[in-house]
């Protein structure tokens, strides 16, 4: 049987190759944002430290959300640190400082490419590839990394 949403094949397959880099990006966020839980110090190190744990959950169920839509419309998720790396928009770039700043600060910089990419795809996904339903969903997402972004965003003033 047949993928049957009401989505052509070529436009379920447009979609998915956007998803699949987003996914990707939510990886590599969520894995930079661990690195910034474990080696966080300095003065704010225990407030900082259950901050990243709490931003890194969220990007937990964000992650198993975007892999469980690519399946939903019929494509398999990428898996892999290889893929991961390869299809992100991201970088790994890491300062040599371990202070809660210096994440933050490059955290947010993540989120806001993030959400700028979310932005770009909601449109088509609707009205060129008429998937409403991924539309609305990174929407939502969209939503919920600009209350990560201000998270961050208020440490910096």
């Amino acid at each position: 049987m047949g993928n049957i949403i009401g989505i052509s094949a070529e436009n379920r397959q447009s979609v998915s190759v956007e998803l699949v880099k987003l996914l990707a990006d939510e990886f590599v966020l969520y894995t930079k944002t661990r690195n910034a839980h474990w080696n966080v110090e300095g003065p704010d190190f225990h407030s900082m430290h259950l901050f990243f744990e709490s931003q890194y959950e969220q990007l937990d169920e964000i992650m198993d959300g975007v892999a469980e839509r690519i399946r939903q419309i019929g494509h398999y998720a990428p898996a892999t640190l290889n893929a991961f790396l390869d299809l992100t928009h991201l970088t790994e770039k890491l300062e040599n400082k371990n202070d809660s700043m210096t994440y933050i600060k490059e955290l947010l910089e993540d989120h806001e490419s993030i959400i700028e990419f979310i932005r770009g795809n909601i449109e088509p996904f609707a009205s060129k590839y008429h998937d409403y339903g991924t539309s609305d969903y990174i929407t939502g997402l969209m939503e919920d990394h600009e209350k990560m972004a201000w998270m961050l965003r208020a440490h910096l003033k």
